[in-house]
């Protein structure tokens, strides 16, 4: 991203402190002190907010490139909101706008000793430079795992994919007393109530924990799908759970024999 888009995002929104904290192919993520239509901020013990922003694609047609930027916004958006009604943890949705491609949030970012954001990723990395084995597989370790897999069981459960599961796009909110994870990032969201692409959020994930956490990636992807099929023998998901859970373990395992085979042929 060039500073052109940044300069672009700060006129868009006149008068605002914007921090970028992250960037990408898609948008660039901003920290703000301000809130977008409040000087006293409702949201539970959050002082920073996040806005992020999709700036035009000059390779697109200007028409073509403001109708994705409105329909993708639009569709994270939208993700975001239902999530939020069902109880699933994510980033409170406060504005946005569709035509530019804004949309301002809760920031859940709670800073790691080390200074890090407390994503799964920059937390296990944490333990793991610490240097003790005993950390790092320990009930608090298995329990924030566990929670992960129940928390992405209970978003395939309402039939919704997030994308892009990889442990940075998993965050850990609380104190490290009790660590609850929320899911961020919504921009490859898509609504399917198919096993196989169920499946393959799982398999992204679990790709994403042996690439960045490979010593214990074994333990944790175990921990892991323990949670994910506690979340299909909750008494509401009872009547369909136990059905849903063993036709999407079954694509996982069809869908890891594909990804192995891709390997192999490189």
């Amino acid at each position: 991203m060039s500073e052109k888009h940044i300069s672009r995002a700060q006129q868009l929104i006149p008068a605002i402190d914007l921090k970028v904290i992250s960037q990408g192919a898609e948008a660039i993520v901003f920290q703000t002190k301000t809130h977008p239509y409040s000087s006293h901020p409702y949201l539970k013990n959050h002082s920073q907010f996040i806005i992020k922003y999709r700036p035009p694609k000059p390779y697109r047609h200007s028409k073509i490139d403001a109708q994705i930027t409105k329909t993708r916004t639009a569709g994270e958006a939208k993700f975001m909101y239902k999530l939020s009604k069902l109880g699933i943890a994510c980033p409170a949705l406060i504005s946005c706008d569709l035509n530019n491609g804004i949309i301002w949030m809760e920031n859940l970012g709670i800073d790691l000793p080390n200074g890090n954001v407390s994503s799964v990723k920059n937390w296990l990395w944490y333990l793991e430079n610490e240097g003790r084995e005993d950390d790092c597989t320990s009930d608090t370790v298995k329990e924030v795992c566990y929670k992960v897999g129940q928390l992405i069981g209970r978003l395939h459960l309402a039939d919704m994919i997030h994308g892009d599961l990889t442990t940075s796009n998993l965050i850990l909110t609380g104190s490290q007393d009790l660590w609850e994870p929320a899911l961020i990032d919504f921009g490859l969201s898509s609504f399917s109530g198919l096993a196989e692409d169920k499946a393959v959020d799982l398999y992204v994930l679990e790709r994403s924990v042996t690439s960045t956490h490979s010593v214990f990636a074994k333990l944790y992807n175990s921990w892991l799908l323990d949670g994910y099929e506690s979340a299909h023998s909750l008494k509401e998901y009872k009547k369909f759970g136990k059905a849903k859970h063993t036709e999407t373990i079954k694509r996982l395992e069809e869908v890891r024999l594909r990804g192995r085979k891709r390997s192999m042929l490189g």
